[in-house]
């Protein structure tokens, strides 16, 4: 294990995906287009490959997903163990850009700032739940 601050495991990736998939038929059903989650290994030689089967993945530092709606809009969310993620969206072509997300310390912490994030870009869906 590296000293790396970065690499704490401060939030479970796998209950992270788990809320992902909770959260799948609900987007789904209000017209979103899900992606497949991507997994990044830690242990990996850089450049570290993204892979769709988690099976592959030895040791998750982060877990991702693009969410696409109408007129284009999307949202990329790469949650990292560490506690943040790397939030991109477009929901119209004068609204765009990256979302605040630090800090996060749960995988029910993610699944509220997914709720936010959805809403943001896409509009109230019912959460997806």
């Amino acid at each position: 294990m590296r000293d790396d601050p970065l690499m704490d495991r401060v939030v479970d990736l796998d209950g992270a995906a788990a809320v992902l998939a909770q959260r799948t038929a609900g987007w789904e059903s209000a017209g979103l287009e899900v992606g497949r989650p991507t997994w990044r290994d830690a242990e990996a030689s850089w450049p570290q490959p993204l892979e769709t089967d988690r099976a592959r993945v030895q040791d998750p530092d982060s877990v991702g997903v693009v969410i696409s709606g109408p007129a284009e809009a999307a949202l990329s969310v790469v949650l990292f163990r560490g506690g943040w993620a790397d939030v991109d969206f477009v929901a119209d072509l004068d609204d765009a850009g990256c979302l605040p997300a630090s800090g996060i310390s749960s995988a029910s912490d993610f699944a509220t700032r997914m709720d936010q994030w959805v809403n943001r870009v896409f509009g109230s869906l019912g959460n997806g739940r």
